[in-house]
């Protein structure tokens, strides 16, 4: 008889210690168009990120890609090992320490810097965490830390939602 395994659902408060550290298991290549995209989506005007002639005439000598784009696929690429559970707090610093272009492949790498409870949520605990993004040549492009509300097990909204088949 053929048995429904459970995947991987994401770590709760109780299992985050100090000193860990979580690698993506998942790169993400941002192409031009994802970056194109995400700029215009925004409203960045910078010409930096969308208009290639205007971007030769630069340092870089080709397009950047948009720094808030990186953040927000280094986060996602987290997800999974942190705040799959629980909700951003704040952020105390992004660094971007080096450029990302399109075509770059990004890893996140994340360590854990605290964990507490929450003196306000019983069922929830405070993790503190500083996540790198790096791209394929071992490059640190990004570096921040931030503040995540973690639900403790048990406490957690159902992580079942798969609809019952009739």
């Amino acid at each position: 008889m053929s048995q429904i395994k459970e995947g991987w659902v994401g770590r709760y408060f109780e299992d985050f210690e100090v000193g860990d550290i979580y690698r993506s298991r998942l790169g993400r290549t941002i192409t031009l168009t994802d970056n194109i995209q995400f700029t215009m989506i925004t409203n960045n005007t910078n010409q930096l990120h969308f208009n290639e002639h205007y971007a030769k005439q630069t340092e870089f000598g080709k397009p950047l890609v948009n720094s808030a784009l990186t953040l927000s696929v280094v986060a996602g690429l987290a997800v999974i090992d942190v705040s799959e559970h629980g909700f951003a707090l704040g952020w105390d610093y992004i660094k971007l320490p080096n450029p990302v272009f399109p075509d770059d492949t990004i890893y996140a790498e994340t360590e854990v810097l605290e964990v507490r409870e929450s003196k306000s949520r019983p069922t929830q605990g405070v993790v503190k965490v500083c996540t790198r993004g790096v791209n394929q040549h071992g490059k640190i492009v990004i570096d921040y830390a931030r503040s995540v509300m973690i639900w403790k097990k048990g406490s957690a909204p159902a992580t079942s939602i798969f609809p019952e088949i009739v």
